[in-house]
């Protein structure tokens, strides 16, 4: 066997990290600042905010999106299709 074949585990160690989303406008938070900090949506802050999420869309001009109209969204962003806060 090849000593020099990868076998595709050597990643497995550095799992990518899922990002925060708003329960409430369902926006993907971007990391704090401060590791310690907690995520806090700037448009909701005190709304939960959770990693069980699913979906993704991005929306540059919500003004001229079919798909911001329908998800209600009224601010460019990454957003998240479905939050699930228990």
């Amino acid at each position: 066997m090849d000593s020099a074949r990868s076998t595709g585990s050597e990643g497995m160690n550095n799992m990518v990290k899922q990002p925060f989303a708003c329960g409430e406008c369902n926006m993907i938070l971007p990391d704090p600042e401060k590791k310690s900090d907690p995520p806090q949506c700037n448009y909701c802050p005190s709304a939960p905010v959770t990693t069980d999420w699913q979906g993704f869309v991005v929306i540059m001009h919500p003004d001229r999106s079919e798909v911001a109209k329908r998800l209600q969204i009224d601010r460019p962003g990454s957003y998240a299709l479905k939050v699930n806060i228990r």
